[in-house]
């Protein structure tokens, strides 16, 4: 592997996490957010802290799924990691949401940690495949 590579696949992985997730929030999940967290959800996007959420979640995903992965050449242990990745971090954030804030929805608890394991997986198989191929 070149010194390049973990850049590329790093990159990779940001530009397919932003995508899918922009793809969630912004037209699948909108309406459920909106009707959900409405009363919470700012005009605006924050945008400083999101990136920084983007930033780390990537090299999360690189570094506890893919790079896993990518060792044995496993899309199963791939999936799996990057499945797991997602939930422990999304349940981290929706259950301690759940557990402090007043009148926050279990159904977004749910739908919000599906989805955590669901773009995990999706993105550290993404990488994964052009991993395969440096």
């Amino acid at each position: 592997m070149g010194i390049f590579t973990p850049v590329l696949l790093y990159l990779i992985g940001l530009a397919a996490f932003v995508a899918v997730d922009m793809l969630w929030l912004g037209i699948i999940a909108k309406k459920f957010y909106a009707k959900q967290l409405g009363h919470l959800l700012r005009p605006q996007v924050n945008w400083p802290p999101a990136i920084v959420f983007y930033l780390l979640f990537i090299a999360g995903i690189i570094i506890f799924a893919v790079q896993p992965g990518l060792s044995t050449g496993s899309w199963g242990k791939t999936a799996l990691l990057g499945a797991l990745f997602g939930l422990f971090c999304y349940s981290t954030y929706d259950l301690s949401n759940w557990a402090t804030l007043k009148d926050w929805p279990r159904i977004v608890v749910a739908v919000d940690i599906i989805w955590g394991m669901s773009i995990s997986t999706i993105v550290a198989l993404i990488v994964f495949a052009f991993g395969r191929l440096f």
